[in-house]
């Protein structure tokens, strides 16, 4: 895909993610793969609102080769889950409600409650807080990235990698519809999980 397509379909995703208030003001970052470098949103740039002035072209170690803008303050933690992970060509990272809302008590969404997230994700752990930027962001979340897609990071939001932009946004759909079911069980009195035997069998259905 070239250059301007990859970048009219991070606006896109970036748009739907702001309809759907996943991604609220200048908050979160967006990136594809981009050969051998990276193509990430700005710093200061709002995902909901994304025009192509918004991207600059970096790469694997953090340097911006093309565009005359500053790339996105979290470019570090972009960049290891694509070093991580070969068949990850999309990044998201959002601070959705409810997603964000249990990264900030500290609750991950590792229970075995719904099959269709258990199917999609197994779990979504969560990493301990790191300063937004920090080297110690990017040690303490990358350590999920070769097992996990999307992980809630303490008291900051979520991220997700995925091989298109469409599964990447849809998971990050399923995930924040994921938190909000738990959040309202709570209300109701807490899940019911599903039993090993029944993890297993849904595990199974990949097969």
């Amino acid at each position: 895909m070239k250059y301007r397509e990859k970048v009219l379909e991070l606006i896109e995703y970036g748009k739907l993610a702001g309809l759907k208030n996943f991604t609220p003001g200048y908050s979160g970052n967006l990136s594809a793969r981009y050969g051998k470098n990276i193509i990430i949103t700005t710093s200061g740039s709002a995902n909901g609102y994304l025009t192509e002035e918004d991207f600059v072209v970096i790469d694997f170690n953090g340097n911006v080769i093309e565009g005359n803008k500053k790339a996105s303050s979290e470019k570090f933690l972009h960049i290891e889950f694509y070093k991580m992970r070969p068949d990850v060509n999309y990044v998201i990272h959002v601070h959705p409600v409810c997603l964000s809302a249990f990264a900030s008590v500290g609750k991950d969404l590792t229970a075995p409650i719904m099959p269709e997230n258990v199917f999609y994700f197994g779990e979504i752990p969560l990493a301990q807080y790191g300063l937004p930027s920090s080297k110690d962001l990017v040690d303490k979340t990358s350590k999920f990235f070769s097992t996990h897609d999307a992980i809630l990071m303490a008291n900051h939001g979520v991220i997700i990698g995925s091989a298109t932009m469409k599964d990447a946004y849809m998971k990050l759909e399923l995930a924040e519809s994921y938190a909000q079911v738990i959040l309202n069980c709570e209300i109701l009195g807490g899940a019911k999980c599903l039993t090993n035997e029944q993890v297993k069998e849904i595990i199974a259905l990949k097969n």
